[in-house]
């Protein structure tokens, strides 16, 4: 435990960091696997919704220091190119 004030400051201040982190991880686990659940199923428009979606929790999660923005956009990446893979599929 810590004895410094400054010190239980900044335990308060990763705590509460370490909930938001693991919140907007959970959000865009979901929002991932949703778009590849759509994608999987064939619903090209309800995929290309979810796209966005899944889109601005990754570039929020990258620009608060959550994910590295590599790791975002190779993310994003990922996604996209599963949803226009189903949307080519489904013509």
């Amino acid at each position: 435990m810590a004895w410094h004030e400054h010190r239980e400051k900044r335990l308060r201040q990763s705590k509460l960091r370490r909930t938001r982190n693991v919140a907007r991880k959970t959000a865009v686990k979901k929002a991932v696997k949703a778009v590849r659940a759509a994608a999987a199923t064939g619903d090209v428009t309800g995929a290309a919704a979810k796209v966005r979606t899944a889109t601005t929790l990754l570039a929020k999660a990258a620009k608060t220091g959550t994910l590295h923005k590599n790791t975002a956009a190779r993310r994003i990446s990922r996604v996209a190119k599963a949803a226009n893979k189903a949307a080519t599929k489904a013509k």
